[in-house]
């Protein structure tokens, strides 16, 4: 029941609205009419805006990042920011507004801060991200009352963009290497004061480097078999010279006398049979452990055959002196003369390989001596190379490191020349635009009829509540507290029918007129605005 109550009130407002607008119909179509061609007048007065357009695409690496990296910052929303501050500037927009000659109209009538301020404004830019949320590309569009200058304005700040983006990546990626290489050159210095350091102690100390502690260890064996071999050696040319001298000795004797002879002979052979059996063991024990050709064996082959030389020119002597005469002795002193020679020689070049052998082993127990320190001092040296060679370490791993990042910028920022790294590159030329963008005439068409619609509602309402009568009933309740019995329908004479349909067909046809006018208008602003 209160849905149909409620319908029914509606349905009377309705019917209130519809009548007061029949009633006063010329009050409504005027002020509708007068109100859209206002707003429709305006939006035609208003000066005609352009805009053009071009999407500047962010051109991904020609060349893979793990193949080589980029050596400026890859944040591509600060580097655009960085640009738009740079170009919007009021040094660069007053340029672009010199070069292109903007803003002709109003040159002379207002300052340069005004142009740079509306030029700021005419500029619009508009992001455009991925789904990554990454910047992919962005628009550039420019406003202005003359098409073609509109394109131009686009077209030179989309090339500055793209000029900007390059001149500041190349700037960067060089500024980048300068920096690399001057970091490098000191880098450089550094690691060159370093080596001098380990050269002049490597020279100052070279034999006793912990590197060569093995090579020590080594020769300091070798010198000390070479000690032992020159010490037994030594002993050996004692035990000669003890043999020759004691053999001189009995040759000697036989000055005194050819009665002695004998018994000389006797005691030399036994004296030289003692010193070949000798000979021929230490031959046996040098055997053992050289070569034939090692010196000390061939030494004492000679040894023994010049022993055996001697015994057998004894054993002659002997056979001899044992039945000659005192005139054969005195021969037979005179014949051993040669052989006194021959002993004292020996004798003399024995004492020498002594004297030769002592000053060697003087010699091996000097360096002997000398290595022994050299050992003795390599924890010392160890701890100092150490310390050296870590700050060379460290300088040199700081050296490959700079010299590595530096041909890797060298190679980002021909990269960068090249165009071959991340840049902007323009989608499409910016276009001509063949319509306003602003103002937007086919919206002003729609907001003139809401116009018309109030104004000519409020004219009829206005006139409605002014003429002092009453059409319904629900304002007679409203007036009087009775309730109403009947109704008086509305008693026209022929004269006032005729004049209301005249008055009817006319309002019908200023309503077609008015809407066609509208019609009209909003065809040619679809068209045209």
């Amino acid at each position: 029941m209160e849905e149909e109550l409620q319908e029914t009130t509606e349905l009377m407002e309705f019917s209130e609205i519809k009548g007061i607008v029949r009633r006063h119909r010329w009050h409504f179509l005027v002020p509708f009419f007068l109100g859209w061609l206002l707003v429709w007048g305006i939006s035609w007065a208003m000066p005609s805006i352009y805009r053009s357009g071009t999407m500047i695409l962010v051109e991904q690496p020609a060349v893979p990042e793990k193949l080589v990296s980029s050596n400026i910052d890859t944040d591509i929303q600060h580097q655009l920011d960085s640009i738009t501050q740079q170009i919007l500037s009021r040094t660069r927009l007053l340029r672009i507004i010199d070069h292109l000659h903007l803003y002709a109209q109003d040159r002379g009538r207002v300052n340069d801060d005004v142009l740079v301020e509306r030029m700021q404004k005419d500029i619009e830019i508009e992001l455009v991200r991925g789904d990554d949320r990454k910047l992919s590309s962005f628009n550039i569009y420019y406003l202005s009352r003359d098409p073609g200058t509109a394109q131009r304005g686009t077209n030179e700040l989309a090339n500055l963009f793209i000029t900007e983006n390059l001149e500041q990546r190349q700037e960067r990626s060089e500024n980048t290497t300068k920096f690399l290489e001057d970091q490098l050159e000191v880098a450089r210095q550094k690691l060159a004061e370093q080596e001098a350091r380990v050269r002049e102690f490597k020279d100052k100390h070279i034999g006793e480097l912990p590197t060569q502690t093995q090579s020590n260890m080594q020769i300091l064996s070798g010198l000390q078999n070479q000690l032992q071999a020159q010490e037994d050696a030594l002993n050996r040319a004692k035990q000669q010279n003890t043999y020759l001298e004691s053999l001189l000795s009995q040759y000697r004797a036989l000055d005194h006398g050819a009665a002695k002879s004998s018994e000389v002979g006797t005691g030399g052979l036994a004296a030289i049979d003692k010193e070949l059996d000798r000979l021929k063991a230490q031959l046996a024990d040098l055997s053992s452990h050289y070569t034939d050709r090692h010196p000390d064996v061939r030494k004492t082959r000679d040894q023994i055959a010049r022993t055996e030389k001697m015994r057998e020119r004894v054993l002659a002597d002997m056979n001899s002196g044992t039945s000659a005469e005192p005139s054969a002795a005195a021969a037979a002193v005179e014949s051993k003369t040669p052989m006194l020679l021959e002993l004292e020689s020996q004798l003399k070049a024995n004492r020498i390989e002594v004297a030769n052998h002592q000053a060697e082993i003087r010699d091996l127990q000097a360096k002997v001596g000398q290595y022994q320190s050299r050992l003795n001092m390599a924890p010392v040296m160890e701890q100092q190379f150490a310390d050296i060679t870590r700050n060379y370490e460290q300088s040199k791993a700081n050296y490959d490191s700079l010299l590595a990042k530096k041909n890797q910028s060298e190679m980002a920022t021909n990269l960068e020349k090249t165009q071959q790294g991340e840049h902007f590159r323009m989608l499409d030329p910016p276009s001509l635009p063949t319509r306003p963008y602003k103002p937007k005439r086919l919206q002003f068409c729609g907001i003139g009829l809401l116009v018309g619609l109030v104004f000519g509602g409020a004219a009829a309402y206005g006139r409605e509540k002014l003429n002092g009568k009453v059409y319904t009933e629900k304002e007679i309740k409203k007036l009087v507290p009775f309730e109403i019995m009947s109704e008086i329908p509305l008693i026209e004479t022929p004269e006032e029918q005729v004049a209301h349909r005249r008055n009817s067909w006319m309002a019908a046809g200023a309503a077609v007129v008015i809407v066609g006018v509208i019609l009209l208008g909003s065809a040619i602003t679809y068209l045209y605005g």
